[in-house]
């Protein structure tokens, strides 16, 4: 008389367990044999990576980090879409110059299913000049790119309420940066990373 039989349990791959890599979508990136347009955050800054997928683990060519925005182009505002964007652009650019003109984005886990901030850094490395597939739906309207939105909302505070204004945009000011300027701030930025790089 056999023993009887309990549950059959499959044990996941640690990195799946831990929410930091989806396997399948890994295989069908490894599968399309292109590079990846990789984009993380961490509390402050938002990352962009170009990597070679191998079996053995991806070979970085590029990181590029938003906190270059303020340092080379005195961009605030690390972590929001305009950032993402220039990020892209910047990558992009970077990628061009070493030869890389397509890439593949992976979104993997690290980003909910309604997050804007890869999209609009993978809108950044198109204006680029650069080859990465990117659905309809995913496109950021013009005014989040650009910063349009929160210039509106500083403008708001600013005439509504100038105690709030000048605590959520505390380090914008202490920093010397209008938040209500931020779409001409952005043109600037943009068009610096692109005459310094090359492209219309």
């Amino acid at each position: 008389m056999g023993g009887a039989k309990g549950p059959k349990y499959i044990v996941q791959f640690r990195r799946k367990r831990e929410g930091r890599t989806d396997y399948r979508l890994r295989y069908k990136l490894l599968k399309s044999n292109k590079p990846l347009f990789i984009v993380r955050s961490s509390l402050k800054y938002i990352y962009v990576s170009i990597a070679i997928p191998e079996v053995g683990g991806d070979r970085t060519i590029i990181t590029v980090s938003s906190k270059l925005l303020w340092k080379k182009y005195k961009w605030y505002g690390l972590k929001n879409i305009p950032s993402a964007y220039l990020t892209g652009l910047l990558a992009g650019k970077l990628a061009l110059k070493k030869g890389i003109e397509e890439a593949i984005l992976n979104i993997g886990y690290a980003w909910s299913k309604k997050a804007s901030k890869p999209f609009a850094a993978v809108m950044g490395a198109r204006d680029a000049g650069m080859d990465i597939p990117l659905g309809e739906k995913a496109f950021i309207d013009e005014e989040r790119i650009k910063g349009i939105h929160i210039a509106k909302y500083a403008g708001m505070l600013k005439e509504n309420n100038p105690k709030l204004y000048e605590k959520r945009f505390s380090i914008y000011l202490e920093k010397g940066i209008d938040p209500t300027n931020l779409p001409k701030l952005f043109e600037e930025v943009k068009n610096k990373i692109i005459k310094e790089y090359g492209g219309e």
